[in-house]
C-alpha cells in the first residue's frame, strides 16, 4: 500500500519546475503567469488595434462630425483584429493587458486621463464574459467584443461629465477655436448618448464580422 502511494506521488504532474539551489538541493520555481509569447501576442495585436483606431481617428481632420461618425466603422473593422487576438488568448488578464496598450496610446496622444482609466475597467468586465466561454466559443468572442466596443466611447466620457474643462485641455486648444466651437455643437448629450448605444451595437457587428472572417480565411489557412 505504501509503495503504491509513493509511486502515485512520484508520477503526479507538477506545475513547478525543480532546480538545484546553491547548496545542490532541489527547490521549486514557479512559472510566470504570462509567457513571453503571451506578452508578444498582446503587444502585436494591441498595436494593430491602436493603429487602426488612430487611422480612423485621423478622419477627424475633416471635422468633429466626421470624427464622431468614424467611431462605429472603426469598431466594426477592428472586430477582425480582436477576434484574431481572442483566438490566441489562453489566460485571464490578457484582454486587460490589451486594453492597457490602448489607454497608453490614448494618453500619449493627449487624451484625458479619465477616458484612459475607463478603458481597462471595461476590459476587466470583458474578462469575466470571456472566461465564461473559456476563451474558446464563438458566442463568447462576439459577446466579449460587444462589450469591448464600449472602450471606443470612453474617450468621450469626460465631455459628458465636464465639457468646459475638457475643451480647455492642451490637446483641444491646439486644434483652434473654430474646431472647438464645431465640436461643442456636435458633441451634445443626445449625440454622445447615441454613440454610447452605437458602440456596443458596432461591437456586436464587429464580432460577427471578425468570427466570420477568421473562420473563412484564417482558420482554413491554419493561422487561427
Amino acid at each position: 500500500m505504501t509503495n503504491q502511494s509513493t509511486s502515485d506521488s512520484a508520477s503526479a504532474p507538477s506545475s513547478q519546475a525543480l532546480v538545484p539551489d546553491s547548496q545542490g538541493s532541489a527547490s521549486a520555481v514557479k512559472k510566470p503567469w504570462f509567457t513571453a509569447r503571451d506578452l508578444i501576442t498582446v503587444g502585436i495585436f494591441g498595436a494593430i488595434y491602436a493603429v487602426l483606431n488612430y487611422a480612423f481617428g485621423m478622419l477627424g481632420m475633416f471635422g468633429p462630425l466626421v470624427w464622431l461618425l468614424s467611431v462605429p466603422p472603426a469598431i466594426i473593422i477592428n472586430g477582425i483584429t480582436f477576434v484574431l487576438f481572442y483566438k490566441r488568448v489562453r489566460k485571464p488578464g490578457m484582454i486587460f493587458l490589451f486594453s492597457l496598450i490602448l489607454s497608453i496610446v490614448f494618453v500619449l496622444h493627449g487624451g484625458a486621463l479619465l477616458g484612459a482609466i475607463a478603458t481597462p475597467i471595461v476590459a476587466f468586465i470583458v474578462e469575466f464574459v470571456a472566461r465564461a466561454g473559456d476563451y474558446r466559443t464563438r458566442a463568447s468572442a462576439i459577446a466579449s467584443y460587444t462589450l469591448f466596443g464600449l472602450t471606443a466611447f470612453t474617450p468621450f466620457v469626460p465631455i459628458l461629465l465636464n465639457a468646459d474643462t475638457y475643451f480647455q485641455t492642451p490637446a483641444w486648444q491646439a486644434m483652434g477655436p473654430e474646431f472647438i466651437a464645431a465640436a461643442q455643437q456636435v458633441f451634445t448629450v443626445p449625440m454622445l448618448l447615441g454613440l454610447a448605444v452605437a458602440c456596443p451595437v458596432s461591437g456586436f457587428l464587429g464580432g460577427l464580422l471578425g468570427t466570420a472572417v477568421v473562420r473563412k480565411h484564417f482558420q482554413r489557412a491554419g493561422l487561427a
